[in-house]
């Protein structure tokens, strides 16, 4: 099983942005999570982290015919892009949208998502674990 495992903006600050909602641990150091975690379940995955819309609209193209799935956490593109989610609805793989903190408990701005009705499941307040769940979920599905 291939699957794109793919950050929107800030995400690459983890560690340092509000350790108090997202935690300490770094993004080299989710990322090292995740490949683990895939290396163990015989998965592969591929990692993407941009701060720009149109390069996470790219990467999620790029899956089309290629990959098995997608785990997304579009940060704040989230609550505002339409692009990422018809790029979503384009490739027409299954996709789980992961998000560190609880967004239902947070701003009213956070509780829209655009990505939403293009995922298969949400994974949300699990901390950087949301992944791994979503790479679960994705093989189990899979079977």
């Amino acid at each position: 099983m291939n699957i794109r495992v793919i950050n929107g903006p800030n995400l690459n600050m983890l560690g340092i942005r509000e350790p108090g909602i997202y935690g300490n641990t770094g993004y080299k150091a989710l990322c090292d999570k995740i490949k683990k975690h895939a290396k163990e379940k015989g998965v592969k995955v591929k990692l993407l982290q941009s701060n720009h819309e149109g390069d996470l609209v790219s990467f999620i193209q790029k899956a089309y015919k290629k990959d098995d799935a997608i785990v997304i956490n579009p940060g704040a593109y989230t609550h505002t892009s339409i692009a990422i989610l018809d790029a979503a609805k384009a490739v027409g793989l299954p996709i789980v949208e992961v998000h560190i903190s609880d967004v239902s408990k947070r701003e009213d701005f956070r509780q829209v998502s655009y990505i939403r009705s293009a995922c298969v499941k949400t994974i949300t307040g699990h901390g950087t674990d949301g992944y791994l769940e979503a790479i679960d979920y994705l093989i189990e599905t899979e079977k």
